[in-house]
């Protein structure tokens, strides 16, 4: 079996088309773990970079797909669509079909738009995954609509409001059918799902927002919507740690993740199946941990909150 990337498109059953993606399949006839890996924001599966995903899945002989999911999220057939949503659960079928897949390994990684993504199939398609690594995710549409006009030093440059109003047909603010569009494609809307249902492992950079694109807040929302109340972020911390890029002294991680390497752990919460991590960063996705912590989980049992030890230095920062 080759173990050489190359390019396939598979069956969406949503609207019968056919969907292109990037597989790497892994070598022998064991069954192997499978990672889906997706793109940022603004890519598709061919314009973006896959060295920090193949590296990591060839390390470990692990099958890969990295899927289009509709491309751009300035698409209306994008950003968290119900297509998306099929495009990405008809991806794991096609892996299983095709290769010999460990069905009590698969996982689920992306960063910033695959943040997003990532965070939305592990809420709206939690039985499909051992475990999900969700980093700098968006998961309130609308919230970031707002969040990313005001942060916008330009108003005349075409930023990610406009991406959002072109995916969801107007102003989810102003415009009620939007407003439902920018809901119904929203990880937070459907979390509540993912609660005891799947292992998510939530990352961001305490400087996101000042040195990136998307606030911490919208991971820290994500955490809380899935965690115990009584292990929720208060919104007077949410707001500290916005607008100061300090966590409070009550929050500070005490101990060390050698696999954050100079990314510096800063908070850590646990909460039943789910982990929210703040790190020394920006709009980040680390690889060591993200396929460290994903690496030591196995469908039935309980959650390893372990990232390993091992600091790859690849690539960090996203594209946008």
């Amino acid at each position: 079996m080759s173990n050489e990337l190359h390019e396939i498109t598979y069956l969406s059953r949503l609207d019968n088309s056919m969907q292109p993606a990037f597989i790497l399949p892994a070598e022998g006839n064991d069954p192997r773990p499978l990672a889906v890996c997706l793109h940022t924001w603004s890519f598709s599966y061919d314009s973006g970079s896959t060295d920090q995903f193949e590296l990591a899945c060839r390390a470990r002989n692990w099958h890969m797909i990295y899927p289009h999911f509709r491309g751009p999220n300035w698409n209306p057939e994008g950003c968290g669509s119900d297509l998306v949503v099929s495009d990405l659960e008809c991806a794991v079928e096609y892996m299983q079909a095709n290769y010999n897949v460990d069905a009590s390994r698969i996982y689920l990684v992306g960063g910033s738009g695959g943040g997003h993504a990532s965070l939305l199939m592990a809420a709206r398609r939690p039985e499909l995954w051992t475990a999900v690594s969700s980093w700098c995710p968006i998961s309130d549409i609308a919230a970031w609509y707002t969040q990313s006009k005001a942060l916008k030093k330009d108003p005349a440059n075409r930023g990610y409001d406009d991406h959002i109003f072109d995916a969801c047909g107007g102003d989810p603010v102003t415009n009620p059918q939007a407003a439902a569009q920018a809901k119904h494609r929203s990880p937070i809307t459907w979390l509540s799902n993912a609660h005891e249902n799947v292992i998510l492992d939530i990352g961001t950079g305490i400087h996101d927002g000042h040195r990136g694109s998307v606030p911490i807040s919208q991971a820290i929302l994500a955490f809380n919507e899935v965690a115990d109340p009584a292990d929720r972020i208060s919104a007077e911390d949410i707001a500290y740690m916005v607008e100061t890029e300090q966590v409070p002294a009550h929050l500070q991680f005490e101990g060390e993740d050698p696999a954050y390497g100079p990314y510096k752990v800063l908070m850590r919460r646990v909460s039943g199946k789910v982990r929210l991590t703040i790190f020394e960063g920006g709009h980040d996705l680390v690889p060591g941990p993200a396929f460290g912590f994903l690496e030591q989980q196995t469908s039935g049992n309980e959650p390893v909150w372990n990232s390993g030890d091992h600091y790859d230095a690849l690539k960090a920062a996203l594209s946008k």
